[in-house]
């Protein structure tokens, strides 16, 4: 895809089905004036509304939604790249070093997704993610990850911690829950409950939303006592929990439940992606390696119990977000790409229970509510036009999201 410069420029998208990011409006016209929406027209409009001089675009027998934003990633700028190929405009880091200059560099660049992060994400020392590293073959990383890795020990350790990413830039905290069971890595070390708590309040004086990464029912319940605001995985040592997820609900938390980190992780590929000709045509040899390996750390584990809990919390009125957890083409993280992993999360979504229009507000609307993004995840006038036009109507298919027709990051096609 080719990169052009739509500033200043008006751009009519006619004929269009409309999902606007919670329903379907029908069909519609959708003006851009630059880099945000101008107008949505009236249903069944025949584009009497399109202003002298706009571009026009032909959308017939297509669906315009706003870009899909993937809720957990790890990424770097080759992955943002790789995202907005597939339609991601915005991608929510979950733990990783990004300067102000080089975000400041990214939400200028229209080639790439636009970027919100936790800057680094709080663990003590000996904790996830920090096993990955240790199991590398290069010294250096592993040197790095002895000496320099930052770790939290008190709660007045964790308070400076928060406060240092809050002054890098970081747009939520991140904190990490993991004993390694359900992830190949049994014993690591684990937050203390004080020092979690301490992190927690900071964060929350200074008007952060906190993100907890847990993958056990006892540290998902031990994060929602704590007072977080997510669960950035859905536990996967259990089925379905009635009292947690009365307290989830009960304490406004909001779930990015990674089912296709749960897939791979019990073992599931996802070559059928990379066997497919819109997934080929847009990713390098390394990404479909990767896609057609397992991470396999949790073969015990089972789909069924996952997709009764998403029914669970979405019974219960629990906000879902869709998100994949991917992060770099290693083999031990197999079965995970930028952009693709979220259609592949969409797919899991629908085959938990979830309506294609559900699954679609968790990487639209939801996201972008949760995680005060106002100006995205929606079709509206005054929001930034994010758009991603897809072939045919994924709200009667949810695969036809990959059937992508075009992308606009920020009114510039790509």
């Amino acid at each position: 895809m080719n990169n052009e410069n739509t500033t200043g420029r008006i751009t009519a998208i006619t004929n269009a089905r409309v999902f606007d990011g919670e329903d379907s409006l029908g069909v519609r016209t959708v003006v851009m004036n630059g880099a945000y929406i101008e107008s949505v027209g009236s249903a069944g409009s025949t584009g009497d509304e399109i202003p002298s001089g706009a571009a026009i675009i032909n959308a017939e027998g297509m669906t315009l939604m706003p870009g899909l934003i993937d809720s957990h990633v790890h990424t770097d700028m080759e992955g943002l790249r790789d995202a907005l190929k597939f339609g991601v405009t915005t991608e929510l880091e979950m733990n990783g070093h990004w300067s102000k200059k080089q975000r400041r560099e990214i939400a200028e660049c229209m080639d790439m997704a636009d970027l919100r992060t936790s800057c680094m994400g709080a663990t003590p020392k000996g904790g996830h993610p920090t096993e990955y590293m240790n199991s590398m073959a290069n010294p250096i990383i592993r040197m790095y990850v002895r000496l320099f890795y930052p770790t939290v020990e008190t709660p007045e350790a964790a308070v400076k911690f928060v406060d240092k990413q809050i002054a890098a830039g970081a747009d939520y905290i991140k904190v990490f829950i993991e004993d390694g069971s359900c992830i190949g890595f049994p014993g690591l070390a684990v937050l203390r409950d004080d020092v979690l708590k301490a992190a927690i309040e900071e964060a929350h004086r200074q008007n952060k939303l906190t993100v907890v990464h847990a993958t056990t029912l006892d540290a998902a319940r031990r994060a929602v006592d704590a007072g977080i605001d997510c669960l950035g995985h859905l536990f996967f040592d259990h089925g379905p929990d009635a009292a947690l997820i009365a307290k989830l609900k009960a304490a406004d938390v909001f779930v990015i439940p990674t089912l296709v980190t749960l897939s791979t992780a019990f073992g599931n590929s996802a070559a059928e992606f990379a066997a497919d000709e819109r997934v080929r045509a847009r990713l390098d040899q390394k990404w479909l390696d990767s896609l057609s390996r397992s991470m396999n750390v949790y073969p015990q584990g089972k789909m069924e119990n996952a997709y009764a809990s998403i029914r669970a919390l979405r019974d219960a009125g629990v906000d879902i977000l869709a998100g994949s957890d991917v992060s770099d083409p290693l083999p031990i993280l197999g079965g995970l790409a930028h952009g693709v992993s979220l259609h592949h999360e969409l797919r899991l979504l629908t085959a938990a229970g979830l309506t294609p229009a559900e699954a679609l507000r968790a990487a639209t609307s939801t996201p972008a509510r949760r995680f005060g993004l106002t100006d995205r995840g929606r079709i509206a006038p005054g929001k930034r036009a994010d758009l991603l036009l897809v072939e045919g109507d994924p709200l009667t298919g949810i695969s036809g999201t990959l059937s992508i027709n075009a992308v606009w990051r920020g009114g510039s096609k790509i």
